[in-house]
Formats: C-alpha cells, sequence, structure tokens
C-alpha cells in the first residue's frame, strides 16, 4: 500500500517542491494551502494528489483536513509542516497585529497540523507516523527586522522536541529541518542584495530547493525506530556560520 502524507504550503516553494518529490516517489500527498488555484498547479500531472485549501490558522479547517485524509485514504504516514509567513518589523516598530498573524500560522497553525497528525497516527493500525516540521535558520540565529519570525522560529524547536517527547508513546517520530536560502520565489530579492546586521545591503547565495525535497525525503524514509531529530541545509557560503 501506498504512503500517505500531508504537506503544507503546498501551493509554492518548498512545499511544492517537496510535495511533488513524494508524489514522484509514489506517496499519496494531500496538499493543503490558502490558495485552491496554486495547490492545483503543484497537483497537475504528477501521482495521486489531493488539493485541501486549508488555513492552518483555523482550527476547524485544519480538523476538516485531517478529516478529509483519514475518509480518503484510512492512515497518514507522514506530515510536513511547513507552511509559515514572514512579517518584516522590528521589535520597536512591528504591529501587533502583524505579530499575532506571524504566531497564529507559524506556530499555532503547526501545532493544530502535529495535533490532529498525532491523534491519526496513534489510531490506525499500525500505529505511528512520522512528523517534520520545517524551521528555518531563523531558529538559531536572526536576521534583523524579523522578531515575529524568529521568535516563532525559535519556538519551533520547542514544538519539535515536545512531540518528538510525547509521541514514544505511540511510535511517532518527530524531527526538523531548518533551511537556509533555498531558492524560491521567497528568496529571489537575495540576488538584488539584502539587509545584514552591520547596515550592509549584500547578494546572497541560494541552493537548488530539490536539495531541500531531497532531504526531507530521506528523513521520511527512515523506518520509525530511527529520527533525524534536526537537520541543517544552507547554501554553502550564504552568511550563517558567523553570523552578526
Amino acid at each position: 500500500m501506498a504512503k500517505t502524507a500531508v504537506v503544507t504550503g503546498a501551493g509554492s516553494g518548498i512545499g511544492r517542491a517537496v510535495a511533488r518529490a513524494l508524489l514522484g516517489d509514489g506517496y499519496r500527498v494531500a496538499l493543503a494551502g490558502r490558495r485552491e488555484a496554486a495547490l492545483a498547479e503543484t497537483a497537475a500531472g504528477v501521482g495521486d494528489a489531493l488539493v485541501v485549501p486549508t488555513d492552518v490558522a483555523d482550527e476547524q479547517q485544519v480538523e476538516a483536513l485531517f478529516e478529509t485524509v483519514r475518509a480518503q485514504w484510512g492512515r497518514l504516514d507522514l506530515l510536513f509542516n511547513n507552511a509559515g509567513v514572514s512579517a518584516a518589523g522590528t521589535v520597536a516598530d512591528l504591529s501587533v497585529d502583524d505579530w499575532k498573524r506571524t504566531v497564529d500560522v507559524n506556530l499555532t497553525g503547526m501545532f493544530l497540523c502535529a495535533r490532529q497528525a498525532v491523534r491519526l497516527m496513534k489510531e490506525q493500525d499500525p500505529r505511528g507516523g512520522r512528523i517534520v516540521n520545517n524551521g528555518s535558520i531563523s531558529a538559531h540565529v536572526p536576521r534583523p527586522a524579523s522578531v515575529a519570525y524568529t521568535a516563532t522560529k525559535h519556538a519551533v524547536i520547542g514544538l519539535t522536541r515536545s512531540i518528538s517527547l510525547d509521541g514514544r508513546a505511540w511510535n511517532v517520530a518527530c524531527g526538523q529541518i531548518d533551511i537556509g536560502n533555498a531558492a524560491t520565489e521567497m528568496t529571489e530579492p537575495m540576488a538584488a542584495g539584502i539587509p545584514q546586521p552591520d547596515g550592509r545591503i549584500v547578494a546572497e547565495p541560494t541552493f537548488d530547493v530539490r536539495h531541500v525535497a531531497d532531504a526531507v525525503r530521506y528523513m521520511a524514509g527512515l523506518p520509525l525506530e530511527a529520527n533525524v531529530q534536526f537537520l541543517t541545509v544552507t547554501a554553502t557560503t550564504m552568511p550563517y556560520i558567523g553570523r552578526g
């Protein structure tokens, strides 16, 4: 029987690349995201995909997503918990609305998806499954004017560790991938230059997003008795080591 997966934020970027890679490997994949047309583009011509428009910050929509997976396929083997947003702003000028929206999607949304995934995985037969959370280099060090994004991504580390610990009782493995400068629509401005901690504007290198998909495929392909707890993949010469 083919394995099943849910990929959030599947309409573009890293989510799209990972979803297509899993579909190419024979997974049945539920594609979640807010834009139905973008999800349909991800699904076009690649494997057994299920388009499920979902705002991960909405508890009822997340519950409906996982109920659809349960009704359609009867089980869930993998959640790639990827959906996220970024709001630029320093601690002095970020609006409360932008703060709350970032927390709602990047942290609460990730919790809601993990909660429903674990509930399904612990009840299915055979029991268990895997969750891969998309952290970020910002889970370790910030960029300038990124207080909300950085705070939520630091919190994802705690979420990942807690799921890993709680999940032991139900054979649920949880790991985190932290990505720096994969080439997607989001990183296109890096070629022209982005702000650095010393005030300079510097062009930064990127790397092919397919390497992120390959890394997630590796994590997902392990047997449940083995787990990659944290994996960091970056452009080799990006200003991460020694940032600041």
